[in-house]
């Protein structure tokens, strides 16, 4: 796998308020949070930009709403933030994607002169999915570190519900099988990273 040398992370709404599974019911992916943290040690220590990005929620009874502690940054992340060698961005966004947040996550990435983005975070099918999908459609070069993103069981229309792996797995082929991003795994990227 090629990464460029200044390939951005974009780490979607690692927050807080992801862990009140009172409010979101079951998740999958156990290992998630610290392949994020893999990713997030690697790129700041080969100097690569992060972009940090954080869901304002306007839903009054989301945990993730402003003033919340669910809406802050899990402390792993926090705690990365301005440790660096390279650029970082700090987004906050009232929607799914990262690129609708603010500052504009295409305009700083094309001032920065950055093509390919690998995108982390919660949820593997919402927020996580969408940016990444909004990248493809911009041009850029999308990387999904699958085993880097988690979600929750869901129930839809008609009766439907679909487990959180299902819904990680229908991501997956979505994001790969349609042309969005190519869909790797954490490891992959960390060695990718560290071996250029």
């Amino acid at each position: 796998m090629e990464i460029t040398e200044n390939a951005a992370l974009v780490v979607v709404d690692v927050q807080q308020g992801f862990d009140d599974l009172a409010s979101w019911g079951p998740r999958n992916n156990p290992a998630a949070d610290e392949n994020i943290a893999a990713l997030l040690a690697a790129w700041q220590d080969t100097g690569r930009p992060v972009v940090f990005v954080r869901h304002d929620s306007v839903k009054p009874d989301s945990p993730l709403r402003p003033g919340q502690p669910g809406n802050d940054l899990k402390e792993y992340v926090e705690q990365r933030r301005g440790l660096g060698k390279g650029p970082e961005l700090f987004i906050t966004k009232t929607v799914n994607s990262a690129f609708y947040g603010t500052p504009d996550l295409d305009a700083w990435l094309k001032a920065e002169g950055i093509t390919q983005i690998a995108v982390a975070g919660i949820q593997t099918n919402m927020c996580a999915e969408t940016t990444a999908r909004m990248g493809g459609n911009l041009g850029y070069d999308v990387l999904f570190a699958y085993d880097a993103t988690y979600t929750f069981d869901q129930t839809g229309p008609f009766g439907w519900s679909l487990t959180a792996d299902e819904l990680s797995r229908a991501t997956a082929v979505t994001l790969h099988g349609g042309g969005f991003a190519r869909v790797v795994t954490a490891e992959e990227l960390v060695s990718a990273v560290r071996s250029v």
